[in-house]
C-alpha cells in the first residue's frame, strides 16, 4: 500500500509538469529606482518619484500586464537589494561586463553617453571634442583625444557616483595620475564642484544636459566628448536576478514595442531634450 501511496504522489507531481516548482505568476514586480538621478528619476515637489524612467516604467508595466511597486533606494544597494529579493527588476542599470557576472539585463530601453562637468573659469581647461561623440572602441580615434584629456586632469580630482560605470572609466583610464574622489549621488558631488572641492566630474551626459538647463548651474559646463564603449555602461535597461527569463521576455517584448511605437523617443524627449532610443540592430 506504501509503495501504490508513493507511486500515485509521483505521478501527481509530475502532471503538474517538469517547470510547476519554480514558475512565477508575474502579476506583481517589485521595482528599485534611485528618485536622485534627474532627469531618469526624482523626488518631485510633492515627495512623488518622477522623470523619464518613471514615465517609461508605467508604460512598460501597462504593455507586460503587471502592476508594478516603485521603491525608491540609494544607488549602492540596488544590486544586493535585487539579488536579496527586496526588488525584482531595477531602472537605470547600465549594461557591462562585470555587471552581467551577478545579473541579467532587459534590452536597453535607452542608449546614451557619458561626459564631463567642469565649472567655467575652473582649474580645468576646456577639453578637447566637446559635444562631439566618441566611441572609446573605436581606439586609434580615442585613444589619443582620452590622453589629451588625462594631461588635462593631470593632478586633479575628479568626481564621479561611486558604483558606476564612469567611475570604473576614470578609474582605468586616469586613476594613476588623478584623485578620484567617489559620491552617493551626482547631487552631491555637484556640490563640491560649484564649492571648488573638487576639480572636475563626470557622468551621464542625460543627466549633464539636465542640470545645466536648471537655474543656479550658470557657472557649470560640459566639456570634452561625448563617449561611450568600453567599459561604460551607456546602454540602459532593466536589470534582473539571474535566471528570470519569463520575467525578462516580458520587458523585452514591452521596450521592443515602445520603442517602435515611439514611446521611447517621446518620453526621452520630454525629459531630456534627447532622443534616447536604442537602436536594437547594433545592441
Amino acid at each position: 500500500m506504501k509503495t501504490k501511496f508513493l507511486a500515485a504522489v509521483a505521478a501527481a507531481i509530475l502532471s503538474l509538469g517538469p517547470a510547476s516548482a519554480d514558475a512565477k505568476d508575474w502579476t506583481h514586480v517589485k521595482v528599485g529606482i534611485e528618485g536622485a538621478f534627474p532627469p531618469w528619476n526624482m523626488i518631485d515637489s510633492s515627495g512623488k518619484l518622477a522623470g523619464f524612467d518613471v514615465d517609461l516604467i508605467n508604460d512598460l508595466c501597462t504593455r507586460a500586464k503587471v502592476e508594478c511597486e516603485l521603491t525608491a533606494g540609494e544607488w549602492t544597494g540596488m544590486i544586493p537589494s535585487l539579488n536579496a529579493g527586496k526588488f525584482d527588476l531595477i531602472m537605470t542599470l547600465g549594461i557591462n561586463e562585470k555587471r552581467k557576472q551577478v545579473v541579467d539585463f532587459t534590452v536597453p530601453y535607452a542608449s546614451g553617453v557619458a561626459t564631463f562637468l567642469l565649472l567655467k573659469d575652473g582649474p580645468v581647461a576646456e577639453l578637447p571634442m566637446a559635444g562631439e561623440r566618441l566611441n572609446l572602441n573605436d581606439k586609434d580615434k580615442a585613444n589619443p583625444v582620452m590622453a589629451k584629456i588625462g594631461e588635462a586632469l593631470k593632478g586633479k580630482t575628479v568626481g564621479v557616483v561611486q558604483s558606476t560605470s564612469q567611475e570604473q572609466l576614470i578609474n582605468a583610464y586616469y586613476g594613476s595620475d588623478v584623485t578620484v574622489r567617489a559620491y552617493k549621488n551626482s547631487g552631491e558631488r555637484d556640490l563640491d564642484l560649484k564649492a571648488g572641492r573638487i576639480d572636475a566630474g563626470f557622468d551621464s551626459g542625460v543627466y549633464a544636459t539636465s542640470v545645466l538647463a536648471k537655474p543656479g548651474n550658470d557657472d557649470l559646463m560640459m566639456s570634452g566628448p561625448l563617449v561611450k564603449g568600453a567599459m561604460l555602461a551607456t546602454e540602459v535597461a532593466l536589470g534582473m536576478r539571474k535566471g528570470e527569463t519569463d520575467l525578462k521576455a516580458k520587458f523585452d517584448d514591452a521596450i521592443k514595442a515602445a520603442a517602435k511605437d515611439g514611446v521611447i523617443k517621446s518620453l526621452s524627449e520630454k525629459w531630456s531634450k534627447l532622443d534616447l532610443t536604442p537602436n536594437f540592430e547594433t545592441n
